[in-house]
């Protein structure tokens, strides 16, 4: 496992960066899917199970952490590529950040990079990080009014995970009434509600995510 500490990129055309490195990463045929949410939501416990499910995908991670290797730690144990990204402080990751933490990765061959962005849902939606796709994660226990909340993270998503769905017995969660907020503020996303710890609902969830890759 490799560490580095990157800081956030001072550049006013972080737009064109997110451009450019979309184009490489297509030219290397490699799939960034950058993963959204707040923390506690699931996305290492999410990423764990498509990395043991999809065995037949090269898969690196970049771990994206204001401090510490927890998450990365547990990524290199299920046997794929992993980096930690310390942020120093900073709330996002954006397009430089990414494509340094890429680089540094020295793995060229990996057919989909998820970037675990930092955990929270206001700043991270606000920059490019030159993902193909954008995913955000809502797990049950946040409530189903988020997409009230900060619609912008539901926006700028191209798939929309609820997470902990066996957990939805126990909380005054209307799944039903979460799709109509969301799809109001996006009509084009999709969404999988899924459990990770008991599978329910990976399936289509993996499916979409293997077709995004041999779409590339």
């Amino acid at each position: 496992m490799k560490l580095i500490q990157l800081n956030e990129t001072v550049t006013a055309s972080n737009d064109r960066d997110a451009e450019a490195l979309r184009l490489r990463m297509r030219e290397a045929g490699t799939l960034l899917v950058n993963v959204m949410s707040s923390p506690g939501s699931g996305k290492t416990t999410l990423l764990s199970r498509i990395i043991r499910d999809l065995k037949q995908l090269k898969i690196g991670v970049m771990e994206a952490d204001i401090e510490s290797d927890v998450d990365a730690r547990r990524i290199e144990a299920l046997g794929a590529a992993s980096i930690q990204v310390h942020t120093s402080g900073m709330c996002h990751m954006d397009a430089g950040m990414t494509a340094s933490a890429w680089e540094a990765m020295e793995a060229e061959d990996l057919e989909l990079i998820f970037l675990e962005n930092v955990g929270n849902l206001i700043c991270p939606a606000e920059y490019d990080t030159g993902a193909a796709k954008n995913l955000m994660l809502l797990s049950v226990p946040e409530g189903d009014d988020k997409p009230l909340k900060y619609p912008l993270m539901f926006q700028k998503s191209d798939a929309l995970i609820i997470t902990k769905t066996d957990a939805l017995p126990y909380f005054d969660f209307d799944l039903e009434k979460c799709r109509e907020r969301v799809l109001k503020l996006n009509p084009g996303i999709r969404i999988f509600p899924v459990s990770a710890k008991t599978g329910e609902g990976m399936e289509p969830l993996e499916q979409w995510l293997l077709a995004q890759v041999q779409a590339l």
